[in-house]
């Protein structure tokens, strides 16, 4: 079959790209615990391993992996996740899918490879069941829950003090009680339910990422001397750790993003701006200069 030069390159980009990803499958598949995901994910691997075979039966052509990616996605599966990893590589694999329509104009097997892409790796993807995601519920909890009321606690303390010291204690204090506050609620919580979920790890997982949270919105007014600036850069914290958790979690549970990431946002500035405007009233009202 006689190809054209456009065809060829399409398909050595897409060579490279399966060959890239049966190499990220393959090595992720060996540090699975779990047999099942295991199996799963190894014949995901040995799916991609059969397309780059196809095409290189049209090109004549060995081509090597792109080992910065494998790099790349091996290591964000092993700090994140093997779920996410996986997910976020198949979203750049949906984008490729351009190509494969422009090579089907020539290559008719090229449907059979979309079909492949979008259907049977998504089915199999949607059989992987990571413990991590499960208490991605608790995650949210600490997380939301420390956004809403610490941007509003520093908020409403910024302009009722003004002094960054007394801020930063306040908010310290207040943080490191509400985090205990929630780790027990969130313990009660889910020794109530019948979840998969062991209550001790969801405590714990609700209050690190409280704690963790209280800490960078407090950061700025320990590194800082204005009080007006340190609770900006808290508050465009607060939204770029919203931002990074929602996009978490729109990829590895396949949810919408924008909504939630507004959802989250709204509320957690809002109650900034409520508490801010409380602040300047008790502030004024009592006299309080300090």
């Amino acid at each position: 079959m006689v190809l054209s030069e456009t065809t060829k390159q399409e398909l050595l980009k897409a060579q490279r790209n399966e060959i890239t990803e049966y190499h990220v499958y393959t090595r992720i598949a060996k540090t699975l615990p779990d047999e099942e995901n295991r199996r799963i994910v190894e014949q995901i691997g040995a799916d991609e391993k059969r397309h780059y075979e196809i095409w290189q039966g049209y090109t004549g052509k060995e081509v090597k992996p792109n080992q910065f990616l494998i790099w790349l996605y091996t290591t964000i599966s092993r700090l994140f996740g093997f779920t996410f990893g996986f997910k976020l590589m198949e979203l750049g694999e949906e984008k490729a899918q351009v190509n494969y329509e422009k090579i089907a104009e020539e290559i008719p097997e090229a449907r059979g490879v979309i079909q492949d892409e979008s259907d049977h790796e998504d089915k199999l993807l949607t059989l992987l069941d990571e413990e991590s995601l499960i208490y991605a519920g608790s995650v949210v909890l600490g997380l939301n829950d420390a956004l809403v009321e610490l941007t509003g606690a520093l908020a409403g303390l910024t302009f009722a003090f003004r002094d960054v010291n007394i801020i930063a204690l306040s908010g310290l204090i207040t943080g490191i009680a509400a985090s205990l506050s929630m780790a027990a609620s969130e313990y009660l919580s889910t020794r109530s339910e019948k979840t998969e979920k062991d209550p001790v790890r969801a405590a714990i997982t609700t209050g690190i990422a409280y704690v963790i949270t209280v800490a960078l919105l407090i950061l700025p007014y320990l590194l800082l001397q204005n009080e007006i600036i340190s609770l900006a850069i808290s508050l465009t914290t607060s939204v770029v750790i919203i931002a990074l958790f929602n996009f978490y979690v729109s990829v590895a549970r396949d949810q919408p993003f924008g909504k939630r990431f507004l959802e989250m946002a709204g509320l957690s500035l809002s109650v900034a701006a409520f508490s801010f405007l409380i602040g300047i009233l008790i502030r004024n009202w009592f006299g309080i200069d300090i």
